[in-house]
C-alpha cells in the first residue's frame, strides 16, 4: 500500500533476533543501536504472540536504569535478571505499550497526533501491511474499492508485520516478519528497512 508512512520494506537478510548476530546491515551496531535493536525485536516477538490481523500498537521506550532510579516500584515489576542487566548497561531499554491511542483515520494521522514527555527516550510502532512487488503495484486500479479487491486477490501479495523503533539520539531499527515465513529466527532486521515509517516515528519525538 502507498501510505506515506508505509514504504515497501527494502530487501533484508534473514536475521536472528539477536542484533549482535544480525547480518542485515553493514551499519555499525553502536551500544545504543544494539539496545534499540534488541528492544524492537522483543516488541515484535511480543506482538507476534497475539497472532496476525492485529491493530497498530505503539510503545514508549525508556532507559531502564534511569526508570529504576526515578520509579522505585518498577524494580518489583521486572524480572531480577532484567534489573541486574539494566544496572550494568545504561543503554538497556524497557518498552511500555500505550493504551487508549487517539482516534485516527490512518497510521500517518495517528503518528501526527503523538507526542512524548522528555522522560521518554524513544518510540516504537508495530503495524501490519500487505505488500506487492513493484510491477504489481503499477497495475493497481486508481479506484480505492477496486484497488483493495485487486490487492487482496493478487497471487503475489505478502502479509508483513513491521516493527520500527527510534531513539531521540537518532538511532533507528526495523524488524520485518512475513506471514509466509512466520518464525522468530526468520525476522529481518536493519536500521532503515522501512524509511517512510522510520521518518514518521522519528517525527513524534521532535
Amino acid at each position: 500500500m502507498s501510505d506515506p508512512t508505509d514504504a515497501t520494506p527494502r530487501d533484508h537478510a534473514d536475521a536472528a533476533p539477536d542484533p549482535a548476530a544480525d547480518g542485515a546491515t553493514a551499519a555499525p551496531l553502536t551500544p545504543g543501536r544494539a539496545a534499540l535493536a534488541e528492544a524492537v525485536h522483543e516488541i515484535e516477538r511480543h506482538v507476534a504472540g497475539a497472532g496476525w490481523d492485529g491493530p497498530v500498537r505503539v510503545f514508549a521506550l525508556v532507559a531502564t536504569g534511569r526508570a529504576l532510579e526515578t520509579e522505585p516500584g518498577l524494580e518489583r515489576q521486572l524480572p531480577p535478571e532484567v534489573v541486574a542487566r539494566a544496572r550494568r548497561d545504561p543503554n538497556h531499554l524497557t518498552s511500555v505499550e500505550q493504551e487508549d491511542l487517539p482516534a485516527a483515520d490512518s497510521l500517518e494521522d495517528l503518528l501526527a497526533r503523538l507526542s512524548w514527555p522528555e522522560t521518554v527516550d524513544g518510540a516504537a510502532v508495530v503495524v501490519e501491511r500487505v505488500m506487492l512487488p513493484p510491477e504489481a503495484e503499477e497495475a493497481m486500479p486508481d479506484d480505492p474499492d477496486a484497488a483493495l479487491a485487486y490487492l487482496m486477490a493478487h497471487p503475489d501479495r505478502q502479509d508483513v508485520r513491521l516493527a520500527v523503533g527510534v531513539l531521540r539520539g537518532g538511532e533507528t531499527w526495523c524488524a520485518v516478519r512475513t506471514r509466509a515465513d512466520d518464525a522468530d529466527d526468520r525476522v529481518g532486521g536493519g536500521p532503515d528497512l522501512v524509511p517512510g515509517l522510520v521518518h514518521a516515528v522519528a517525527a513524534t519525538l521532535l
